[in-house]
């Protein structure tokens, strides 16, 4: 399989030696291990021989369980030589959301990477495409540190695509329908929380990383991975200001909803005031009792009607000149 393939297919295993200079080439005996740079082993987690080549390489149950776990968050273990490094991904695969998050599974040692994942990657074909122009990683954690990068670099649009999304949305606060702005408010909140819930723990898997106390990581491999690390905190940063956005714009719109409602009581509370002395005037007239006044007036009907328009009017009046405006 070409190298120009992967972001799009992935085959069930795949193997290639980095040269320690930038370049990649395939292994001559993959069981060999290379006096200079490293090799890199990829698994299909789905593939039905993933977990027995995987013991077959020499790692041991733990590592082998980590690596092909049904769910996995972004985390940094050290286990004897070797580190065992989970990272997340946005899925740009054709049709796929990108808050639905490919989980990436390494183990590193000084002369070897094993990968794990079920679905291709731009951010992996990115590192290789580089490689095969010489430009690729020469060490391990380098390796990583590069795919952190490339990582953090495929996450950029889809936080930006939010963030214009938002802009839009407090653009629109007036033109929209209120149901029509909170539905597509909460598809953006549903994607920034989800996006943030994978981002953060995966600066503290890079710093954990970085730190650890590893002879074969190198200060030049340490820089990068504190620079994936920062990149990465600034996309939680990004979120974070969007969540908060997200709320103010939410809480405009319970002002709104708020505000709809004052005024529709505020109608019913005058409608019941103008016609509640109306209603006492017509119910002591309708008392069925000798000495009603008009009882025998032909034009009583007449005059108590009038009589009746007159103080509603006069109640609305007044209610409009204190300024109860509906």
């Amino acid at each position: 399989m070409s190298i120009d393939s992967l972001h799009t297919d992935l085959p069930d295993w795949l193997s290639l030696r980095f040269d320690g200079q930038g370049g990649v080439e395939d292994p001559p005996d993959p069981a060999d291990v290379p006096d200079a740079g490293f090799d890199w082993m990829h698994l299909r987690r789905d593939a039905g021989e993933t977990a027995t080549r995987l013991a077959a390489l020499g790692l041991d149950e733990v590592v082998v369980h980590a690596l092909t776990a049904q769910d996995t968050r972004p985390r940094c273990t050290v286990h004897g030589d070797g580190v065992l490094l989970l990272l997340r991904g946005v899925n740009l695969n054709p049709g796929a959301d990108p808050e639905d998050m490919v989980s990436v599974r390494l183990w590193l040692e000084e002369r070897r990477v094993v990968g794990v994942w079920l679905r291709p990657l731009y951010a992996v074909g990115d590192v290789l495409a580089a490689a095969r122009r010489g430009q690729g990683p020469q060490s391990p954690g380098d390796f990583a540190a590069r795919l952190a990068l490339r990582l953090a670099d495929r996450a950029d649009p889809a936080v930006a695509a939010i963030n214009e999304a938002v802009d839009d949305l407090e653009t629109d606060l007036e033109a929209m329908s209120g149901t029509q702005m909170r539905r597509r408010l909460l598809d953006l909140r549903r994607q920034a929380i989800i996006l943030r819930r994978y981002m953060l723990p995966q600066r503290d898997a890079l710093s954990t990383f970085e730190i650890e106390d590893l002879a074969w990581l190198r200060a030049r491999d340490r820089t990068r991975l504190r620079e994936a690390a920062e990149r990465v905190a600034r996309l939680g940063e990004d979120l974070d200001a969007l969540r908060d956005r997200a709320q103010v714009v939410q809480d405009h719109l319970m002002d709104q909803r708020a505000e709809a409602m004052n005024r529709q009581m505020l109608l019913l509370s005058v409608v019941a005031a103008v016609f509640l002395p109306l209603g006492l005037l017509s119910g002591m007239l309708g008392m069925n009792v000798g000495g009603l006044p008009g009882a025998d007036l032909a034009s009583a009907f007449w005059i108590v009607t009038a009589g009746m328009v007159a103080i509603g009017g006069g109640l609305w009046l007044l209610f409009r000149w204190l300024g109860f405006r509906a």
